[in-house]
């Protein structure tokens, strides 16, 4: 009877090795895969959804994947007074705090990167700014920026004979004569696109370090023995090389800057003309439980920074890559 039972049992067949590999495979990135739809596909999915119903924050346990799937969000989100504005506002504090930081990130890289006496110190000193609690570093601004007590109008008015003190984070603009002429410049703005630099440079600057460690000093030492400047040898060797880094920095820059809330909420509030998109989310969240319109907005912010990634990936990384 045994033996008979046997003999009706399938035989298995031993698996191949491009099976085993292919099930080991399958073993390890099965988590990184649970990970990532748990942690980014589920909340943009959910985003999405949200983004084309009217949910307000009493109605999220009741909506479903097959409500009322409207426009109607978009829409008003679009004619929402001040949303244009904000958007063109997030725009100049992203592009010119990229653009900032990623500068100052290169000038510190080239100052240090040769040996001196101290220059270790100097070096970690540099990331300071960028490991710092960020609710410290706005404080720490805050005081020192106080139209009151502040150290920087007290050193304004009595040694840079200023007028009087300047309301850095309060004032929207101020009066500033520039070659005999008198414009006005969004004073807050600018502070916060100051924060922003200050505090993000050291990212830039360890990047560009890096790159520049391997630059080979051949290069550098044939440029000068023929005679180029420190100029030309910075325009016609240096920035070649750096080209690819300073491009996917400013790239990862500006993505972060484009969606940054902390800094500025912590700073000004939003108020004096430094209103960006994400502070419109939070008070959509918070003050008018809208989940619809913070979704809405926070899916506008997620269209234009794929339009920036996709024009980077299209026309400046395939011409950066064949430089390289």
């Amino acid at each position: 009877m045994s033996e008979r039972t046997d003999a009706r049992r399938p035989v298995r067949r031993p698996l191949t090795l491009a099976r085993r590999e292919g099930r080991a495979g399958l073993a390890f990135v099965t988590p990184t895969l649970v990970v990532v739809l748990a942690v980014v596909v589920v909340p943009i999915a959910w985003t999405v959804l949200l983004a084309f119903q009217r949910t307000r924050l009493v109605d999220l346990r009741t909506a479903g994947l097959l409500g009322r799937w409207t426009v109607d969000n978009l829409t008003a989100v679009l004619a929402s007074p001040g949303f244009w504005q904000a958007l063109t506002t997030t725009l100049v504090y992203s592009v010119a705090g990229t653009a900032a930081s990623v500068a100052l990130g290169l000038v510190a890289a080239l100052a240090l990167r040769r040996p001196f006496r101290g220059r270790g110190l100097l070096r970690s000193a540099m990331l300071l700014p960028y490991v710092a609690p960020v609710v410290a570093a706005t404080f720490v601004w805050q005081v020192a920026l106080d139209p009151q007590y502040g150290i920087v109008n007290v050193l304004g008015t009595r040694l840079l004979g200023w007028d009087g003190p300047v309301a850095f984070l309060g004032s929207r603009g101020d009066e500033v004569g520039l070659f005999g002429a008198t414009v006005t410049v969004p004073t807050a703005l600018l502070t916060v696109i100051a924060f922003e630099t200050w505090r993000y440079f050291p990212f830039a600057y360890l990047f560009l370090l890096a790159r520049l460690q391997a630059v080979p000093r051949d290069l550098e030492e044939a440029a000068t023995v023929d005679g180029a400047t420190p100029l030309q040898r910075l325009r016609h060797i240096l920035l070649p090389q750096l080209a690819p880094v300073i491009a996917l920095l400013c790239l990862l820059r500006l993505i972060v800057t484009f969606t940054k809330f902390d800094d500025v909420y912590l700073l000004t509030g939003g108020g004096a003309g430094t209103e960006v998109v994400a502070i419109r989310v939070y008070d959509a969240l918070t003050a008018r439980y809208d989940l619809g319109a913070a979704a809405a907005q926070s899916l506008l912010l997620a269209a234009v920074m794929a339009l920036v990634l996709g024009v980077y990936l299209r026309l400046l990384a395939p011409r950066l890559e064949a430089e390289d």
